[in-house]
């Protein structure tokens, strides 16, 4: 089995090591604790690091002050220490600093092995705080650059698109059922894989509250879901209809069209082409050629609004661009 090391456990271990160093060569009490502060504190995105490490800084104050006060007044005793987890721990969640729950207990561990209080322990515990916690802030001060990943699901949901938008197109056109449908569920699987990347480049970064790549991926979700929505209807459709030929002529133009590229105008312009065709026909006689009418109807409905999502996104996009220029 192949053993992979991630450029997170290299810090993870690094931060590590560092601050076991560091808190040993000022002779700290309980040096080993730096460590753990500096494992708990690595995340995924910078963002993360930031609030983990104040959440603990701020659980590790709060517990120093609730130690400090009740061993001393209620005694070195093991429901001293139940009494100060009950009332420390409401104290944190109320504040919302839970996440320092266990680093904070480890440091009141410390005043309640050492039996006593003195700014000497005090001074202790805080920099073995700031040791730990100042590590794990330098640490995940590199980030990888994401970009490539992001790229590459991106030509990955592209390309899944084309096949399924001209598998569509080929049903409409032959009513043939050979394609296995595979790249629909990969298609969702990619979704909310490059979704959750690009909100972790969005975390990486102190000043960006939003990214292009996730709304572009937000974007390919809602046009993936009017594509489920569709598929029902277009198997509805009877390959014998002249107006099937249309809606399959469009299917076969929009997979050739997928990409970042902004071709909404002409592919609106033919889709009120195709209406204008419609309504230019003959009203249904039979039930099922109302039927039939009723689906290319919905599916041209449902086409253009996936038209819409993509203008709205470059609509978005311009906005920000003018909003800069300004």
């Amino acid at each position: 089995m192949k053993l992979k090391i991630g450029y997170r456990t290299l810090k993870t271990a690094l931060g590590a090591g560092i601050s076991i160093f560091i808190a040993q060569a000022l002779n700290l009490e309980f040096y080993a604790s730096a460590a753990i502060l500096t494992i708990l504190c690595i995340s995924v995105s910078r963002k993360g690091s930031l609030r983990a490490a104040w959440q603990r800084f701020a659980a590790c104050m709060i517990g120093l002050a609730y130690s400090f006060i009740l061993l001393e007044l209620v005694g070195y005793q093991p429901w001293t220490l139940a009494l100060i987890l009950i009332l420390f721990i409401p104290t944190v969640v109320r504040l919302n600093v839970k996440e320092g729950i266990t680093t904070s207990t480890v440091i009141m561990l410390h005043v309640y092995t050492l039996g006593t209080v003195s700014w000497a322990i005090f001074i202790n515990e805080f920099l073995l705080i700031v040791i730990g916690i100042g590590v794990a802030l330098i640490m995940n001060a590199y980030m990888p650059n994401i970009e490539r990943e992001l790229r590459k699901h991106q030509r990955k949901i592209e390309a899944n698109f084309r096949t399924i938008l001209r598998e569509l197109a080929c049903y409409v056109r032959t009513g043939e059922r050979e394609w296995d449908g595979r790249e629909i569920p990969e298609t969702a699987d990619e979704i909310q894989k490059a979704k959750s990347i690009a909100m972790r480049n969005i975390n990486n970064h102190f000043l960006r509250n939003e990214d292009q790549y996730y709304h572009y991926f937000k974007m390919r979700e809602r046009q993936f879901d009017i594509l489920e929505r569709i598929m029902p209807f277009l198997s509805s459709l009877d390959d014998t209809v002249v107006q099937s030929d249309k809606i399959a002529d469009l299917l076969e133009e929009l997979s050739e069209a997928v990409s970042p590229v902004n071709t909404v105008s002409y592919f609106q312009g033919r889709i009120q082409d195709i209406r204008s065709y419609f309504e230019a026909r003959e009203l249904p006689k039979t039930q099922k050629e109302f039927e039939t009418r009723s689906a290319l109807y919905y599916v041209i409905h449902e086409l253009e609004e996936y038209l819409r999502m993509k203008e709205s996104l470059y609509e978005k996009q311009n906005k920000k661009e003018k909003s800069r220029e300004h």
